[in-house]
């Protein structure tokens, strides 16, 4: 299974390049499912459903959250419509919504998204993401059910998403990591067969602080004083994310490479596969 995930979608910038580029990268390359985390695309923080149906259009099969998931209310009711979005597993018991679904490809290949948070440096307590992927994981396991396994860690520090992509080492696909911004330089293939990236960085502007206007995040750093808000970038936008190519008998991933498309940053990816050839 050819597997596109793309990192945290960044307002107004962000939602262009997906628009503009991703239906061209599906047709190219022959994608098979496409993740979108689209967590930050409304002005910075959070989905609301126009955001959310214009995300699907461009071909995005799935959009998932993030701890933002409900800062716009509209949500709340929104994600009961639209199955095709999938909340964090770990983010409240009360939460609707579901933080694990399978989905079926235009091919008929079945495939299974997760997204939990993490619980270092974030705002808030949430559940242990271990345990509640523990569970999913081990009632869906790779190459039975489903041809696949993604799991996306939305949390801020690096150890606790390297941790979750060695805890799930064998039975998930792809774990990839989301919440920096700030892509990571370690994709690999773990010793069971999950592709893993730390992070996947975001889809907006990198003239930018983590995507955010810099005036406003300097102005704080330097003086320890806020004038304004926060105020999501403009400009040239990245693309950045993670191509994976799975094998559909064992769910193993063969394949993985970072992917760097539009703005201002050198381009990267895979190289589109020639007919009959792997």
């Amino acid at each position: 299974m050819k597997i596109l995930f793309l990192g945290d979608v960044m307002g107004r910038a962000g939602r262009s390049a997906v628009a503009e580029r991703l239906p061209g990268l599906r047709a190219a390359w022959g994608l098979d499912f496409v993740v979108v985390n689209g967590e930050n695309a409304t002005s910075g923080a959070g989905l609301s459903e126009a955001h959310a149906t214009l995300l699907f259009e461009a071909g995005a099969d799935c959009v998932t959250l993030g701890d933002h998931a409900f800062d716009r209310s509209e949500m709340l009711s929104c994600i009961e419509r639209e199955t095709r979005i999938v909340r964090p597993l770990n983010y409240a018991k009360a939460a609707p919504g579901r933080g694990a679904r399978v989905f079926e490809t235009r091919g008929g290949k079945r495939i299974l998204v997760v997204q939990a948070l993490g619980q270092v440096f974030m705002k808030r307590p949430f559940d242990d993401p271990f345990s509640a992927l523990d569970r999913v994981l081990a009632a869906h396991p790779r190459g039975g059910q489903v041809q696949a396994v993604l799991v996306d860690i939305h949390c801020e520090a690096t150890s606790e998403k390297m941790a979750v992509g060695h805890f799930c080492d064998g039975r998930a696909s792809v774990v990839v990591g989301t919440h920096t911004h700030v892509p990571t330089a370690d994709a690999m293939i773990l010793p069971g067969g999950t592709g893993y990236l730390t992070d996947a960085g975001m889809c907006g502007p990198y003239e930018s602080v983590i995507g955010m206007d810099k005036a406003e995040p300097m102005r704080r750093f330097v003086t320890g004083m806020g004038k304004g808000r926060f105020e999501p970038a403009e400009g040239a936008a990245t693309l950045s994310g993670l191509y994976v190519e799975t094998d559909d008998a064992t769910g193993r991933a063969v394949r993985v490479e970072m992917v760097r498309q539009g703005g201002v940053l050198p381009q990267a990816g895979p190289a589109p596969v020639p007919a009959g050839g792997a």
